[in-house]
């Protein structure tokens, strides 16, 4: 292989790597999902200044707000079917699993409760979105499993934005929770991963 073929292969390997997957552009009157803990809820912020909300007004989509807080993985699961039937979404945001790690449940069992989630959401025709969730410490960063899932399923994952908003003391309310101002940026990178997906 000559260097200007190897080259090009070399750049085609790393655009295969590095992008996000694609994803069927939602419909005008499509309905999002997101799902998750007191981080969709939006605890640290007031009514409306939720990141579902803000995304809803950034998309030009109905977003369902599904957050409850306090709620571990297993949990989640167990409320996903109904949740499911209710929306009907076409995609589906899953943020979930802090709670595992506050209560230092088997992160194992966590990431097997959001592969489930995944294949359940995708069983009733749902597209999913997944977003780390940071574990706490002094440099919070996502558990290594959300990237496992995200590739063994082709999901676009955005890791990056939880972990910079609570390590900004201008974005969080606490330790492990955004502000308004926290919230209205990760619905920001939540859009701008949709845009680059192609569903908006």
């Amino acid at each position: 292989m000559t260097f200007r073929g190897t080259a090009l292969f070399l750049l085609a390997l790393l655009a295969s790597c590095g992008g996000q997957p694609k994803l069927p552009p939602l419909a005008p009157n499509a309905v999002v999902l997101a799902f998750g803990d007191s981080l969709t809820f939006g605890i640290g912020a007031n009514t409306g200044e939720s990141y579902p909300v803000r995304l809803e007004a950034l998309i030009g989509r109905k977003v369902v707000s599904a957050g409850v807080p306090g709620e571990a993985s297993a949990e989640g699961l167990a409320r996903l079917p109904a949740a499911l039937d209710e929306a009907k979404p076409q995609l589906v945001i899953l943020c979930h699993g802090g709670n595992d790690f506050l209560r230092k449940l088997d992160e194992g069992r966590a990431a097997n409760n959001i592969r489930a989630m995944v294949r359940l959401a995708r069983s009733r025709g749902a597209q999913v979105v997944l977003i780390g969730v940071p574990k706490p410490g002094l440099l919070p960063s996502p558990a290594g499993f959300y990237a496992d899932v995200a590739r063994e399923f082709r999901l676009p994952y955005e890791e990056t934005a939880l972990k910079k908003i609570l390590t900004d003391n201008g974005l969080k309310s606490d330790l492990v929770h955004p502000n308004a101002a926290g919230y209205a940026r990760l619905a920001e990178a939540i859009a701008a991963l949709l845009r680059k997906t192609g569903a908006v």
